[in-house]
C-alpha cells in the first residue's frame, strides 16, 4: 500500500491527497511533525534528504516532490483520469503545474509562511510585496486563459487545476483580489469535496 509522509499545514502535501481522495487511492499517512523538526530527523532524512513533505513510500519505492508524486499516481492509477488523452492536452497540463510551481506557489509561501507562524515584527514587508504583486501578474494572465471556461485544460478538472487549489485557498490572506473568472475558478475548485476534505485548520 502507498505511504505518505505528510504534514496537514503543507500546501505541497496538500495537492497530493486531494489526488488521492480524487482517485480513492488507498493509501496510509504519517504524519510528520514539522513543529518537533521531525522532518529534519536522521529518519525522514533518509527518505527525503531535503527534508520537505510530502514523501510517498510505494513497496520500497521513494519518490519526494508534490507534482513528481501527482504523475506516479495519474500514472499508477489511470481512472478517473485528472490529464487529457490526448499528448497536448497532456503536454499543457504539465505546463500549468510548472507554472504555478514558479508563478505561484513559491510567491505565496513568502507571504503566508509568515502570517501564518510568525509574529508580524518578523516578516518581511518588502519580500512579501514583491511576492504579492508576482503573483497578481501571474493571476491576470490566467484570466485571459480562463475567460469563458471552467478549468484551465479542456474545460475538465485536471491536475493543472489541482495544483494551484492549496494557494487559491491563501488569496483572502494576502489580500489579493482575484479578477473575476479567476475568482470564480478558485471558489469552483474550493468548493470540490477533495477541497473541503482537506482544508487548513489555518
Amino acid at each position: 500500500m502507498i505511504t505518505i509522509h505528510h504534514h496537514p499545514d503543507s500546501t505541497f502535501a496538500r495537492r497530493v491527497t486531494m489526488a488521492l481522495i480524487e482517485k480513492d487511492i488507498p493509501h496510509q499517512k504519517v504524519l510528520v511533525d514539522m513543529a518537533a523538526r521531525e522532518h529534519r530527523s536522521p529518519a525522514y532524512r533518509a527518505l527525503n534528504p531535503y527534508g520537505r513533505v510530502p514523501t510517498l513510500v510505494d513497496d520500497g519505492f521513494v519518490l519526494s516532490e508534490s507534482t513528481a508524486i501527482l504523475d506516479y499516481l495519474e500514472a499508477c492509477f489511470p481512472a478517473p483520469a485528472l490529464v487529457p488523452a490526448d499528448v497536448q492536452g497532456r503536454a499543457l497540463v504539465a505546463m500549468h503545474m510548472k507554472l504555478c510551481d514558479l508563478q505561484m506557489a513559491r510567491q505565496t509561501g513568502i507571504i503566508i509562511f509568515p502570517k501564518r507562524f510568525l509574529p508580524p515584527a518578523r516578516w518581511n514587508k518588502d519580500a512579501m510585496a514583491l511576492a504579492k504583486g508576482e503573483i497578481e501578474d501571474h493571476l491576470a494572465i490566467l484570466e485571459t486563459q480562463l475567460a469563458g471556461r471552467s478549468y484551465l485544460v479542456a474545460d475538465a478538472y485536471s491536475l493543472a487545476d489541482l495544483c494551484y487549489t492549496p494557494f487559491l485557498q491563501f488569496l483572502a490572506l494576502m489580500e489579493i483580489t482575484p479578477p473575476p473568472a479567476v475568482a470564480a475558478w478558485a471558489a469552483r475548485l474550493l468548493e470540490r469535496p477533495s477541497a473541503r476534505q482537506t482544508a487548513p485548520a489555518r
